[in-house]
């Protein structure tokens, strides 16, 4: 028994306290795409992009041609050579490189009034969504099916109205989520109900469910949201304006996220978070999510939580390294980026 919870213990701190990594740069990183063991990506402020193909014993941190003015709140990469970063405000970008990062191409400037664009992810390499704040009074998004070379937009009429004030929080990449062929999960906050679109076919139709995560007001909702199959989910978030407030800040799905179950506030991550994923190899049931006032791991899927580490970070990712392990990364304030590799 004394071994078993050695063993256990040990895990625990695997799976949730991170290592610090040296990093290339000071800009604020709230993107985060990892491609394997060996190869992330992150991006941020001031036009920045880091890549590392060693697992991170050396990040090289590039700015893209005329961009040093934007910050890139999201990225998503295909492959070692493969990515796209995405700027927010009212003109957002997309850009691409295929090279590396040794050189860019701009794909998509957004032209409509109002726009503002959160989160961008990829299911393959040709199938891509981006989206943003409701233009209109309704989440516009847009898709592309020739990786990324062009982006079309969704019809508005196929999402549903958003609520007075609701809108994305773009603070982590993490509040747009896709998995498999074609289903797409984005979240919401800022209105009175937070809420979980959810799209099965790429995005041509959406449907709405309403959650018990903490609303009502502009700094508070859902940041993130992860699946670990087609049913079981979470949700992560808070109010980013009292980031020491516990309760309301995680709910989880096991119906796809037609329903959600808020987690117990005496049970719950001890603040607001603003991304939150499954570690992988788990069958759903460790969690770990980040913030600005820490880290809080799960490992009874989402249903109870216990704070692991202190520092601040804005996203997280994990990939499977290897039949055995896990190999995953956290970045935020001031360039931070941390890792940590757990093997069972």
């Amino acid at each position: 028994m004394r071994l078993a919870l050695l063993a256990l213990a040990i895990a625990g701190r695997a799976e949730s306290q991170w290592t610090p990594q040296a990093s290339p740069t000071t800009a604020e990183l709230r993107g985060l795409s990892v491609v394997s063991a060996r190869v992330a990506w992150a991006s941020g402020q001031r036009g920045t992009v880091l890549r590392t193909v060693d697992g991170g014993a050396t990040w090289r941190a590039d700015t893209v041609p005329g961009a040093s003015a934007l910050d890139f709140r999201a990225i998503a990469a295909v492959s070692p050579t493969t990515a796209h970063v995405l700027s927010i405000g009212d003109s957002s970008r997309i850009y691409r490189t295929t090279d590396g990062g040794r050189t860019w191409s701009l794909r998509f400037t957004s032209t409509r009034a109002g726009s503002f664009f959160d989160a961008i992810q990829f299911w393959d390499a040709r199938h891509g969504i981006a989206m943003s704040d409701p233009v209109g009074g309704r989440f516009l998004v847009i898709t592309t099916s020739d990786g990324g070379t062009t982006w079309q937009e969704v019809p508005a009429e196929r999402l549903p109205p958003a609520l007075p004030g609701e809108g994305a929080f773009a603070a982590s990449g993490t509040c747009l989520f896709v998995r498999g062929s074609a289903d797409a999960w984005l979240v919401s906050g800022g209105a009175a109900t937070a809420r979980v679109y959810h799209s099965s076919d790429r995005g041509r139709t959406w449907t709405v469910a309403d959650t018990p995560i903490r609303a009502g007001v502009s700094s508070a909702g859902i940041f993130s949201v992860a699946f670990a199959n087609a049913r079981d989910g979470v949700i992560a978030g808070g109010d980013y304006q009292q980031p020491k407030l516990r309760g309301r800040n995680v709910a989880t799905t096991r119906n796809g996220g037609r329903t959600w179950v808020v987690t117990d506030s005496l049970l719950s991550p001890s603040g607001y978070r603003s991304a939150v994923a499954y570690w992988p190899r788990s069958g759903g049931q460790r969690l770990i999510a980040v913030g600005s006032t820490g880290t809080d791991t799960s490992r009874d899927g989402g249903r109870s939580w216990s704070a692991t580490d202190s520092v601040a970070y804005n996203s997280l990712a994990f990939v499977a390294d290897g039949r055995r392990c896990v190999r995953g990364w956290a970045v935020g304030p001031q360039g931070r980026i941390g890792t940590v590799r757990g093997c069972e």
